[in-house]
């Protein structure tokens, strides 16, 4: 049985701002990850590698600027998850002076669906802070 996950961070920051965390290399690995290489167009690669060295890759599915970013995710040296297996969905609302970030990762078994959400309950709070200028503090994962 197949899972779809629901995580959601309001930001100040501007969908605009947002965007950019979503869709540039640089910037990507400020909240996640520390190296990642992203070309944010439909078919584009994702690769994004954890702090610990797991390495998640996929495509991008459809962006629409300012609004939508969807691409597939998976992990090249975990069993269970064979890239581009999954989905992740990411809207961004715009809600009163900014921003609902808005991310659904479907395709997950139950188990696979309850480590995810720690990952990106962890993960989302750092995305709105890099949007709104803050600098983070090195990315250890999300058990840190």
């Amino acid at each position: 049985m197949h899972e779809a996950l629901v995580v959601e961070r309001q930001t100040s920051a501007s969908a605009s701002a947002v965007y950019r965390y979503l869709t540039t290399s640089a910037d990507w690995i400020t909240w996640q990850g520390s190296d990642a290489e992203l070309d944010p167009q439909p078919g584009g690669i994702f690769r994004m590698t954890m702090p610990d060295g797991r390495t998640a890759r996929g495509q991008y599915v459809h962006l629409q600027p300012y609004t939508k970013v969807v691409f597939t995710w998976g992990w090249i040296d975990m069993p269970g998850i064979p890239p581009g297996s999954t989905t992740v969905s990411v809207d961004l609302i715009a809600n009163g002076d900014g921003t609902l970030i808005r991310l659904t990762h479907s395709g997950l078994t139950l188990d696979e669906a309850a480590m995810h959400r720690m990952g990106w309950e962890h993960y989302l709070p750092r995305l709105a802070s890099v949007a709104e200028g803050q600098t983070p503090v090195p990315d250890l994962g999300p058990a840190s």
